[in-house]
C-alpha cells in the first residue's frame, strides 16, 4: 500500500495536527490487527477501531516483542519484506524490525528533515554499523533520497580504522558525517593524533550529525567548539521505530507528531499524557510490515507543548535516559547526565574530552583525561563543580592522553586478510582460512 504522508507546514496550528493523527487512526489500528501478535491480544474481546477507542489501548511493551521474535509482530507477507533488523541488544534478547519499501520511504523522509539540508552536492560520511541495527541503512536511505554522495565509513570495523576515516574525510571532502557523540570525539582525536586540526583542516566539513547517546547542550557546544563552531545536528530514534525527534534550528529536539503519535507514560501512576516527564510511548502512524500500538520505548523523556520560536508546531522532547540510570553516593543520586554537565563545563582549552566515572555508595570516583599543563587544574576546577553542584564526597584522578583511549585505537590501521588457502614455503599459513 502507498500512504500520502504529511510534510512540515501542513497544518497551521496543534489542533489541526492532533485532527491528521486522529484521522490516520482507524488505518493504523486495522493494520496492527494483521498481525499475530495483535490479533491473539484482541481474540475474544472488542477490537479498538478508531481514535475514540485508542485511549483504551494497551502499552506494548520491549518484552512483548522480545516474545515475539522473530516474526510475531508481522502484519503482511514475508515477500513484501525490504529489510530485516535486530536491536543493538543492550538488553539481552533482540528486538526483531523490519520495513517494506513504503514504510522506508518514510524512515528516509523522516531522518532528512535536518535543518542544515542534505544536497546533492554533499559527500556524506555514515560512521555507525551497518550490522543488523537501521542506524547506518537510515542514514544512508535518506542520504541517497536527497542525492548525497555517501561514503559507507561503518563503525567497529577492522575495514575502516579512525586513521582511513580521517584520511577519507580530508581526501573527499566530506561535508556531513553521521555517528555518535563519543565516535565524533574518536574523529577529533584520530585528526590530532595524525598531526591535523580538527577545527581548521577539515574545510569542507559543514556540519555533524548525531544520535545513540543522550546528549547534554553542554557537551555538543564542547563538539561543536572542537569541530570548528559547525552545527552538531541531533535527533533521536530506535531500530524499532526510525527517526521520531529531530533538532530545530534553536536546537530542541522536536517529535515527528505528523509522523506518530507520542505519549508520555508514567510508571507510578499507569496514567498516559501528552506532556509531561516520565517513559515515551510511540504510535506510528505509516507504519505497514510491523505497526506498533502505543509502544513504550522505556526511555525516559521530557515532552512539551510550549511553543518554539523555530516555527515548527510541534512538541519538543528532551531526552533523559533510560531508567534506572541514576546511582547513590552518599545522600545524593549521581546521574551520568549530570556528571558529562560539570565534566563538559570544564574550558575547552583544558583539552578534557574522555572520562568514566564509578558510583560507591560513599564515594565518587571520577577519572579524565587531559594534557599535562592543563591536568592538575582541571582536577582542582572539577572537584569544585561537584562539590558545589552535587554535594557529594569524591575522588578525581588527571590521566595522561592516552589511558582511557589508548594511542593505537586512534593510529593503528590493521591488516585485512582475505581468506587464503594455498601458501608458499616460508609464508605463514596458520592464517589459512581464517580473515579479519
Amino acid at each position: 500500500m502507498s500512504w500520502s504522508r504529511p510534510e512540515l507546514g501542513d497544518w497551521s496550528s496543534p489542533a489541526e495536527l492532533t485532527q491528521l493523527q486522529r484521522a490516520e487512526l482507524p488505518r493504523v489500528i486495522a493494520q496492527a490487527m494483521r498481525s499475530p501478535f495483535y490479533a491473539a491480544r484482541y481474540d475474544g474481546r472488542a477490537v479498538p477501531r478508531d481514535a475514540e477507542d485508542f485511549a483504551g489501548i494497551e502499552l506494548t511493551t520491549k518484552q512483548d516483542l522480545r516474545d515475539q521474535y522473530p516474526f510475531g509482530m508481522l502484519a503482511v507477507d514475508r515477500q513484501k519484506l525490504a529489510t530485516y533488523h535486530e536491536s543493538s541488544g543492550t538488553a539481552g534478547d533482540p528486538t526483531a524490525s523490519y520495513y517494506t519499501d513504503d514504510d522506508w520511504a518514510d524512515l528516509a523522509e523522516r531522518y532528512a528533515r535536518k535543518w542544515v539540508g542534505i544536497t546533492p552536492s554533499d559527500t556524506f560520511l555514515v560512521r555507525t554499523p551497518y550490522g543488523l541495527v537501521i542506524t547506518a541503512h537510515l542514514a544512508q536511505a535518506a542520504g541517497r533520497l536527497r542525492g548525497a554522495t555517501i561514503v559507507p565509513g561503518d563503525a567497529r570495523s577492522l575495514a575502516t580504522p579512525l586513521p582511513r576515516m580521517i584520511r577519507v574525510m580530508r581526501a573527499l571532502d566530506v561535508s556531513l558525517t553521521w555517528c555518535n557523540p563519543t565516535e565524533i570525539m574518536m574523529l577529533a582525536a584520530a585528526a590530532k593524533a595524525a598531526g591535523l586540526r580538527p577545527d581548521q583542516d577539515f574545510p569542507a566539513l559543514r556540519a555533524m550529525f548525531t544520535a545513540a547517546e543522550p546528549l547534554t547542550e553542554v557537551r555538543r557546544r564542547r563538539l561543536s567548539e572542537i569541530w570548528g563552531g559547525i552545527p552538531i545536528v541531533e535527533e533521536y530514534g530506535s531500530t524499532e521505530t526510525g527517526t521520531i525527534a529531530g533538532q530545530c534550528p534553536n536546537g530542541a529536539l522536536h517529535l515527528w507528531a505528523d509522523r506518530a503519535i507520542f505519549e508520555v507514560f508514567d510508571p507510578e501512576t499507569g496514567e498516559l499524557s501528552q506532556s509531561g516527564r516520565g517513559q515515551l510511548v510511540v504510535t506510528p502512524l505509516y507504519r505497514e510490515a510491523m505497526p506498533l500500538l502505543r509502544y513504550n520505548l522505556a526511555d525516559d523523556v521530557e515532552v512539551s507543548d510550549d511553543g518554539c520560536s523555530c516555527g515548527w508546531l510541534l512538541p519538543t522532547v528532551r531526552v533523559l535516559g533510560r531508567s534506572g540510570t541514576g546511582y547513590p553516593v552518599g545522600a545524593a543520586t549521581v546521574t551520568q547526565q549530570r556528571l558529562e554537565e560539570l565534566v563538559f563545563s570544564l574550558p575547552g582549552s583544558y583539552e578534557v574530552m574522555f572520562w568514566r566515572a564509578m558510583a560507591h555508595p560513599d564515594v565518587l570516583r571520577l577519572e579524565f583525561e587531559a594534557p599535562d599543563e592543563s591536568r592538575d587544574q582541571a582536577v582542582k576546577e572539577l572537584a569544585g563543580l561537584i562539590d558545589r553542584e552535587l554535594g557529594v564526597p569524591h575522588r578525581i584522578t588527571g590521566l595522561p592522553l592516552g589511558t582511557l583511549v589508548p594511542r593505537e585505537a586512534l593510529t593503528a590501521q590493521r591488516d585485512i586478510l582475505k581468506a587464503r588457502y594455498l601458501f608458499g614455503e616460508g609464508e605463514d599459513w596458520d592464517k589459512a582460512v581464517m580473515y579479519a
